[in-house]
């Protein structure tokens, strides 16, 4: 964990480039107004990475509200990161148009961090033999993309283990990120030991397990030791890993509070506590049927 260039911790990915071990996950935050609202206290609280989506449908307003606002805090694009990901209804022979109208909607020259959505295709069943073909196809023009400059790092989500070694032994450019489920319930031993042998830098996202594990008696004992929240300490139980987070939010005040996970630390016996939490259980979509 290190901090280059602002006061927020960063990664360092296998591009070089260093990535927020903080950002704005920005899941269902809709509209030009909530949107603005949200990354205006971001930046106010010091977070420099925003996380968004083609199937979020919020790239063009936080292009906008980006524009609008890093003026503001004396910043320019350079000082911020944007996460953006492939559609999977362009998963396949879609893929380059899909990104590059990431790109145009953000309205930016190049995207931060690019990553594969989903290792599925919409519209296609789980086990149908076309997935990993389109998968490659995929990734194949994300290379493309990367190597022209317009995607700065290349990665993908939600793929398991197995979605991982297969692209590792078919790629020209290893991805970067691989942003997964994780959370105490959800610790994914197996696959953060694929990305470490790999050397792929894993991203963690429902941190919070949406909203459930705020209520879980082990994080608010150890909440309550600290004199932090519930939230705070689930968040700072990843980035004592050194595990990238995306908390979402829109409420300012949230927002606030969830970016104050770098000055207090949890022990190791309140890590163990955490992480003694693990059953493997997923509160969003589980990846692991898809071939």
């Amino acid at each position: 964990m290190s901090s280059a260039g602002s006061d927020m911790p960063t990664v360092l990915l296998n591009t070089g480039a260093r990535m927020p071990l903080l950002g704005l996950g920005m899941y269902k935050l809709c509209g030009g107004e909530a949107v603005l609202k949200a990354v205006d206290a971001s930046l106010a609280a010091g977070y420099r990475a925003f996380d968004s989506a083609a199937a979020y449908g919020n790239e063009a307003d936080l292009g906008r509200a980006l524009k609008e606002l890093l003026p503001k805090y004396s910043l320019t694009r350079k000082d911020v990161f944007i996460t953006s990901k492939l559609s999977p209804q362009d998963q396949g022979e879609k893929a380059k148009e899909g990104a590059l109208c990431s790109l145009s909607n953000l309205d930016m020259d190049y995207i931060d961090l690019y990553l594969i959505h989903w290792p599925g295709t919409r519209g296609l069943d789980v086990g149908d033999q076309r997935n990993p073909g389109n998968r490659a196809q995929s990734w194949a023009a994300l290379e493309e993309l990367h190597l022209e400059g317009k995607l700065k790092a290349i990665g993908v989500s939600n793929y398991t283990p197995a979605h991982m070694k297969e692209l590792a032994a078919s790629c020209k450019v290893q991805p970067a990120v691989l942003q997964v489920e994780f959370h105490p319930l959800e610790c994914q031993s197996e696959l953060r030991r694929v990305c470490r042998e790999l050397g792929v830098c894993f991203q963690a996202y429902t941190s919070l397990g949406r909203g459930e594990l705020l209520a879980e008696p082990s994080v608010v004992r150890v909440a309550e030791t600290h004199q932090r929240t519930p939230a705070q300490v689930l968040l700072r139980w990843a980035v004592q890993q050194d595990v990238s987070v995306l908390p979402k939010s829109s409420d300012p005040e949230r927002i606030r509070n969830n970016g104050r996970i770098f000055d207090f630390a949890l022990t190791d016996a309140d890590m163990d506590s955490l992480t003694a939490l693990d059953r493997g259980h997923k509160y969003c979509w589980d990846p692991s049927q898809v071939v």
